[in-house]
């Protein structure tokens, strides 16, 4: 486990990418594809549980979908547990004991209390509480300031970029701002933030090699991937409907013993 940390920490630097998965064979498609590690994304782990996004999920159910890619995969996974489920701490252990090495920690609070931003102050002390009690654990500290148009446009800059620097000297190691995707204000966050920067690939962003030129040490999809897929199944049911036909279906399908065999070490 601490190797596997050690690896997940120092990938930062080199500049990577994260692919994010929601089930064991999702990761096990991203660990045959070549990358040095893989994370899950909430809300593709919800949706699969049947759940909308936004910490509505049980934090038992979603450490175990975490245990289960864990298990999956040789690669470092790191879990995105949203706002840490009232008790960031224990939530922190449980994902080590699943077998993650890293976790994202949002900064807004659930939809039930009305996903405003955590006191910064409360956001910080959360964070060393994380790393006193698993000082290997690779902590992505994300604000959602861009995310969700907190404030006055204006501020957002100097807010986000206040509270990335605050969770970093609290022990984090990435600081993740999503919602952001133009490449002037991605440029200038790289600068601004005293240590790596996590992008999300969104539409409209820029490519991934434009991301890294600009300094970006961590690109993740998120639930991109996932939804993707969802969308190959809407087309997949409206083609059987509409004409009869399942070419959707067949074309680019990995065939059956090919899942079979990648997943025969997931038994």
């Amino acid at each position: 486990m601490d190797t596997k940390a050690d690896t997940l920490r120092a990938l930062h630097d080199k500049k990577f990418v994260l692919v994010n998965a929601w089930d064991a064979a999702s990761a096990r498609i991203v660990e045959q594809a070549g990358f040095p590690a893989t994370g899950t994304t909430s809300a593709g782990c919800a949706f699969t549980l049947g759940y909308p996004d936004g910490q509505i999920v049980t934090r038992e159910e979603m450490i175990e979908i975490v245990r289960r890619i864990a298990h999956a995969v040789n690669i470092p996974v790191t879990a995105d547990v949203e706002s840490g489920y009232q008790d960031a701490v224990e939530t922190a252990r449980q994902v080590w004991k699943a077998g993650a090495v890293g976790m994202n920690f949002e900064d807004n609070e659930d939809e039930e209390n009305g996903g405003a931003l955590f006191d910064l102050k409360t956001q910080v002390e959360a964070i060393r509480e994380i790393r006193r009690a698993t000082p290997k654990m690779v902590i992505n500290a994300r604000t959602d300031i861009f995310l969700d148009a907190i404030g006055e446009e204006a501020t957002r800059f100097e807010r986000a970029v206040e509270r990335m620097n605050a969770y970093l000297a609290a022990g984090a190691d990435c600081a993740f701002a999503p919602g952001v995707r133009d490449r002037e204000t991605i440029g200038r966050l790289t600068k601004a933030v005293r240590g790596p920067l996590n992008i999300l690939a969104v539409a409209g962003a820029p490519s991934i090699p434009e991301m890294q030129a600009l300094g970006v040490g961590r690109v993740s999809v998120g639930s991109g991937p996932m939804r993707a897929t969802l969308g190959l199944m809407d087309r997949i049911a409206k083609e059987i409907r509409d004409h009869g036909t399942f070419q959707s279906m067949t074309e680019g399908a990995i065939p059956y013993a090919d899942v079979n065999k990648l997943l025969g070490r997931c038994e």
